[in-house]
């Protein structure tokens, strides 16, 4: 949806550890990077759990599909680049790094975008991997709310894109145009349901 920011959750296949490596975790942080500036992705917050990522992005034109699938794609060959030979094989003999799938939510309002971050960022800590979420190295923590100097953990603090509001206006009145008939097309089904 062109105008509106995206949580994403993506999963490694067979949710296998491999954000436990620096290696591995530089390496998908040098694509998100990438990603960011040559794409036109605005990145607000991510995390890398050990098995799966979380990002709230939004990409320019909405096509979040399209973004996330240029991301998976990119950042898996540069993993299977760096593994082993053979480490990331399935039977076929093609290698795989993430499912084929990944989850997208919209948000649509300050509570929900403040909600995602909040729980981006204080994933670690539930999980028991940090005592602060500022001590976890894969976050946008330290970006979010103090001074980081990494480039690799770079976020945008300007998270809109120009006519992102006009987009999301007029997404909204379409949204409230087919509720309204689905609505009415209900009222209909009933009136005829209960007719003696």
């Amino acid at each position: 949806m062109a105008g509106a920011l995206h949580f994403v959750t993506g999963n490694i296949r067979d949710r296998r550890p491999i954000f436990t490596s620096d290696k591995y975790c530089r390496a998908f942080l040098e694509e998100l990077q990438d990603h960011r500036a040559a794409r036109d992705c605005k990145l607000i917050a991510f995390v890398l759990m050990p098995d799966h990522m979380h990002l709230i992005v939004n990409p320019k034109g909405g096509d979040i599909q399209e973004s996330m699938g240029v991301l998976k794609s990119l950042s898996a060959k540069k993993i299977v680049e760096l593994s082993p030979h053979g480490v990331f094989r399935k039977s076929d003999g093609n290698n795989q790094v993430w499912q084929e799938s990944f989850k997208a939510l919209s948000l649509w309002s300050g509570w929900m975008i403040n909600q995602k971050i909040n729980y981006i960022h204080a994933n670690p800590v539930k999980a028991n991997l940090c005592a602060t979420a500022e001590d976890y190295s894969w976050t946008s923590f330290r970006s979010f709310y103090r001074t980081e100097a990494d480039p690799l953990m770079a976020i945008d603090k300007d998270w809109w894109w120009e006519g992102d509001g006009e987009r999301l206006l007029e997404s909204g009145r379409i949204y409230e145009e087919e509720r309204s008939v689905e609505l009415m097309k209900k009222v209909t089904e009933n009136r005829e349901k209960h007719r003696f």
